[in-house]
């Protein structure tokens, strides 16, 4: 992993700690707490309109619109990874794995199964 990678993959690492730290917090207090206590639904319903508003936001060619967005969405794809009990070493793994790989031959691999 290039020195930029493990950057912005302890960026997120960290993020994620905070995410789980808050997990158990007062819902009245914090919003990660408020967020996951309203269960799986709300949090993936969240992690939608954030990728909505990240679409949007491409779409309309604004870049400060696009960073803003795409924070937002990084934020809420980490609550949806504490809710589903999965880490961020797991899912860089996965894309460790993939790498080097053709993207049309990892699709085709993942429909054959």
């Amino acid at each position: 992993m290039a020195p930029k990678d493990r950057a912005a993959s302890a960026v997120l690492e960290q993020l994620f700690a905070v995410v789980e730290a808050r997990r158990g917090a007062d819902p009245a207090e914090s919003y990660v707490a408020r967020t996951l206590a309203a269960g799986t639904p709300e949090v993936a319903k969240k992690l939608g309109e954030e990728a909505v508003e990240t679409v949007i936001a491409a779409v309309r060619g604004v870049r400060a619109e696009v960073v803003g967005e795409s924070a937002d969405l990084l934020f809420h794809l980490l609550l949806l990874w504490a809710d589903a009990g999965v880490t961020p070493a797991e899912v860089f793994a996965e894309l460790e794995r993939r790498r080097g790989v053709s993207g049309l031959a990892e699709k085709a691999a993942r429909t054959a199964k």
